[in-house]
């Protein structure tokens, strides 16, 4: 495959130098910094504020992320944001260009570069990229460089200002069978949960982009950093278990970010029991649990969200029939092992 160019981009490249982020660089880049702050919320998505410069140059320094950053004429205009520290991926987290100015040019030259940066290391894992609000804009661009592409629903079930409580509570479900039975999550429940997951997960869209799943030591990494607190605070009272004939045979995992909005990473069914609706049941569970603690005021819970693929319609049927709604999309990128030659 032969790198697309732009027509333009010889032209550019003379104005143009990236490099690695160092301390001598932290009082110019701060002012983009600020930038893509004010705008990670509107333009970005971002459920939660980013990370406070000074907290961000320490990740830096301690080779938790990497920063890419860009100058136009030694003046830096757009930085990309990395990472090989949380999964066996290549994480690109972020691209920004200040004030959102010449964002497909300058992402182009900042993609070649960090294509260049990592070549090695994609020998032997892949990139994903998750193209959340004006990032999708340059889809197009990134397709020429090998990405593809997963649709990426967001829903949300919202304790108040919808009707998702109505809904909930207008849900009946069939009654389960006399041998099954529904409860917390416990940690003699892990292992079980590592083969129930990777089962489940093995041949999903989520392992094109994180392969982990395929593996039953590269799930076992995934539960582990989900009851560990590693993604976000993890709620072993609102993670319901089926059991059948009391052993485990699904789970719907519940975490908590920013003290306020719950998440499910993950709802998993053994092959052998799927199609049962078994998972409605888990999930109005947890739920109803996160309802109880936000009209208690025990946790100020205000919304419970979680992703699918946008052609996973049974799934999608399923969370909306509990009261979700689908609050927007974005394209799920990745670049798979060798696909590409820069």
């Amino acid at each position: 495959m032969q790198p697309y160019i732009h027509e333009e981009e010889e032209k550019i490249n003379t104005n143009f130098e990236a490099r690695l982020l160092t301390a001598n660089d932290y009082k110019g880049f701060a002012p983009i910094y600020d930038d893509f702050r004010e705008k990670a919320v509107e333009q970005y998505m971002f459920e939660l504020e980013p990370l406070e410069f000074e907290d961000f140059c320490d990740s830096v320094k301690k080779n938790l992320i990497d920063c890419l950053v860009l100058y136009e004429n030694t003046i830096p205009v757009a930085f990309l944001v990395y990472t090989t520290a949380i999964s066996e991926a290549i994480e690109l987290n972020i691209i920004h260009s200040f004030k959102m100015e010449n964002m497909a040019e300058r992402s182009i030259y900042l993609l070649k570069k960090f294509l260049e940066l990592t070549k090695a290391e994609r020998e032997e894992k892949i990139v994903c990229y998750p193209m959340l609000g004006a990032q999708k804009n340059i889809v197009g661009e990134i397709a020429h460089y090998g990405f593809k592409f997963v649709g990426i629903a967001v829903l949300r079930f919202m304790m108040n200002g919808t009707n998702s409580r109505e809904i909930l509570k207008m849900t009946e479900l069939s009654q389960l069978e006399e041998n099954y039975r529904l409860t917390e999550w416990d940690d003699k429940y892990f292992e079980d949960a590592v083969e129930v997951v990777q089962e489940g997960f093995e041949n999903s869209a989520d392992a094109l982009f994180d392969p982990r799943f395929k593996t039953i030591d590269g799930t076992r990494d995934i539960v582990t950093k989900i009851v560990k607190d590693l993604y976000a605070e993890f709620l072993p009272e609102a993670t319901t278990v089926m059991l059948c004939n009391n052993e485990p045979v699904g789970f719907c995992f519940m975490n908590l970010t920013g003290g306020k909005i719950a998440n499910i990473p993950i709802v998993s069914i053994k092959k052998d029991f799927q199609g049962k609706g078994l998972s409605k049941h888990m999930l109005k569970k947890s739920i109803e649990k996160l309802l109880y603690w936000a009209d208690s005021g025990e946790k100020p819970i205000t919304e419970v969200n979680t992703t699918t693929e946008t052609n996973n319609f049974q799934a999608l049927k399923m969370y909306r029939h509990l009261g979700f709604k689908e609050d927007y999309n974005y394209p799920q990128s990745y670049l798979p092992i060798k696909k590409d030659l820069y």
